[in-house]
């Protein structure tokens, strides 16, 4: 049998080379956020405001009134909760449903709803309870069944879709005790029999979420010095130990747990897509999957919305409702039109992703760091308005005769958004990596301090060329009345998007001038211009999503408490903050906080901690 690959921790260029291999290299298809990124505001792709199909819609209209239903009237989520479990009653009629098969094809006994149908029926799901979110999405976002769909040969789709489908739990296996975000130091191995037959797997997961309970696993193992594969292992086969599950903050019903792996003889023919092709798979499987999350966190802002609006109304203080209080009223005004915006963006996502013909790596990975930070603001506020019953248990609100809103299970829940599936650190640096990708391809030799001086020179001509064309034109531009005054009164804001989106990829490119190969470094930075692209994504989607529903007669009647309004406000706040962040990409305190973060670390500021009991 053949010497499993030695354990190793990677280095930091061994790192990064392992996550360049892994990327998606072309960009066939057009990227509305990549051009953004580059000075090109291509508003037809995201206006007119995608629709979804009118006939898919009312396909799944049966399924989501019984989701609804049995969410409305078999679901206890305090018990939940408390008893850190969902009832196995609750998981039996989900099957029953076929929420587990949500976008397997019919052919293979699923329900075969396109994406959108899938996000709204887990955000209906989130909108009362985040563990059987968690219990779904895990499945079937990044579980099997996606990377089945996308790569699983005819063989394994027979085998495997069905039992999936009927309601097999699936869960997704990379995260080990030293690999979180940076996958090149994953130490499970699988090593190919002598017969060539099966592999050998061998190592221990960590969170592995729906792990504890599931049938099925794909598991990311080493094959080689730099090759990580994507394998379908079966929970009952000898080898695999459920060693513990995990508990958490919030979602106290998940099924999160620490995965052994003993000499599993996995079959040849369970390698998913190709023998060294597992963390591509993983990345492109996140396109979509990452897409729950935007649609969970809109769902639940949405409930925040109505708990807020509701006590605002109700309680009084100093003679008045407190919602006409400025300060409770303006987190209100906020808290809408921010609902509103992570509505239109995670929809915008979820069609594109429908429609076929766009490249959405960058899409989903924008909504899914801004609807999940936006969220978080917004549970935050609701927390403060509700108070101390915000802070108070849903059960003991029940006890004492009041509304049990789970304000504090909300956040408690919510809280994890901004980790699972990526941390919004590391979604920040994945993007400005893929923003930056025509520089690096044009000019990217140049700052390569491995680059051969011949290699060098080459790249100088190229970028000479490219740029004195290139660099003009982030000037020059029209980005003012009559420019888009389809829009109405929201002209104003798309013109905005226009300008800004010419100064981001000038600033994008002077940033890269004065850091050159230390840009990578500069991590603050590079997140202060991911943030301006994601506000103007959002502020891009609101517009084009408002005029179509304006337009359609939905939400109200024209700018008096319809989407126009809800969009203009939001626009508003949004200007700010990308003028903020622009003005910070050049005035900021980054370089003084980061010394003293070192002097923290080497512990030259312990004496800080004198008063506290150290344990």
């Amino acid at each position: 049998m053949a010497t499993p690959p030695a354990s190793h921790r990677a280095t930091e260029q061994e790192a990064r080379d392992v996550a360049e291999a892994s990327r998606e290299q072309g960009w066939e298809s057009p990227s509305f956020v990549r051009d953004l990124f580059e000075g090109n505001f291509r508003l037809g792709l995201v206006h007119p405001y995608p629709l979804p199909d009118a006939a898919e819609v009312e396909r799944a209209r049966p399924f989501m009134e019984q989701l609804a239903a049995f969410m409305r009237d078999e679901v206890d989520s305090d018990e939940i909760d408390r008893e850190g479990k969902i009832p196995e009653e609750n998981i039996a009629r989900l099957r029953e449903m076929g929420a587990f098969g949500i976008k397997i094809p019919e052919a293979y006994g699923g329900l075969g709803f396109n994406q959108l149908a899938y996000t709204h029926a887990i955000g209906l799901v989130t909108s009362l309870d985040g563990n059987l979110t968690a219990l779904l999405s895990a499945h079937q976002s990044i579980g099997l069944p996606q990377p089945l769909k996308l790569f699983g040969t005819e063989e394994q789709k027979q085998k495997y879709f069905p039992r999936l489908a009927k309601g097999a739990v699936s869960a997704f296996a990379l995260t080990e005790d030293g690999v979180g975000s940076d996958p090149a130091g994953v130490e499970t191995s699988a090593v190919l029999s002598d017969d060539g037959k099966h592999y050998i797997l061998n190592g221990e997961k960590l969170w592995c979420t729906n792990g504890t309970i599931a049938e099925l696993y794909v598991v990311m193992a080493r094959t080689g010095p730099k090759a990580i594969t994507a394998f379908i292992v079966e929970r009952d086969w000898p080898g695999v130990e459920v060693v513990q599950r995990l508990h958490f903050m919030g979602l106290k019903a998940l099924e999160n747990g620490v995965i052994r792996f003993t000499d599993v003889k996995v079959p040849v023919e369970n390698v998913l897509w190709g023998e060294g092709k597992g963390l591509k798979l993983a990345l492109i499987t996140l396109n979509t999957g990452r897409l729950t999350l935007p649609a969970s966190c809109q769902t639940a802002g949405k409930r925040c919305l109505e708990i807020a609006r509701t006590w605002a109304a109700e309680r009084e203080q100093w003679g008045a409702p407190i919602g006409k209080h400025e300060a409770v009223a303006s987190k209100l005004g906020r808290m809408a039109a921010d609902v509103y915006a992570m509505e239109a963006v995670s929809d915008l996502a979820s069609n594109m992703a429908d429609r076929g013909g766009y490249d959405i790596r960058l899409e989903a990975a924008m909504a899914k760091m801004w609807n999940t930070e936006t969220a978080w603001r917004v549970v935050d506020d609701t927390m403060q308005i509700r108070g101390g019953r915000g802070y108070e248990t849903a059960d003991s609100l029940r006890s004492r005769g009041e509304r049990p809103d789970p304000v504090e299970r909300m956040m408690r829940d919510m809280r994890i958004n901004l980790i699972f599936e990526g941390t919004s650190e590391i979604m920040r640096l994945f993007i400005a990596r893929e923003a930056v990708d025509t520089h690096l391809d044009v000019a990217g030799d140049l700052v390569d301090s491995r680059s051969s001086p011949k290699k060098k020179f080459r790249a100088a001509i190229r970028a000479a060329m490219f740029y004195a064309w290139w660099y003009p034109t982030r000037w020059l531009g029209w980005g003012w009345w009559p420019r888009y005054s389809e829009f109405g009164e929201l002209a104003t804001h798309v013109r905005f998007v226009e300008r800004r989106s010419r100064k981001l990829a000038r600033t994008l490119f002077h940033s890269m001038m004065r850091f050159q190969g230390g840009l990578e470094k500069r991590q603050l930075v590079l997140g202060r211009l991911v943030e301006i692209g994601a506000e103007l994504l959002a502020m891009s989607a609101v517009c084009a999503r408002a005029v179509q529903e304006a337009k359609d007669g939905q939400g109200g009647q024209g700018g008096q408490g319809g989407p126009t309004e809800l969009a203009n406000v939001f626009c508003l706040h949004a200007r700010r903050r990308v003028d903020d962040r622009f003005h910070a990409v050049r005035t900021n305190d980054d370089k003084a906080t980061y010394r003293l973060s070192r002097r923290v670390l080497r512990g030259e500021h312990a004496w800080l901690e004198r008063g506290i009991v150290h344990v």
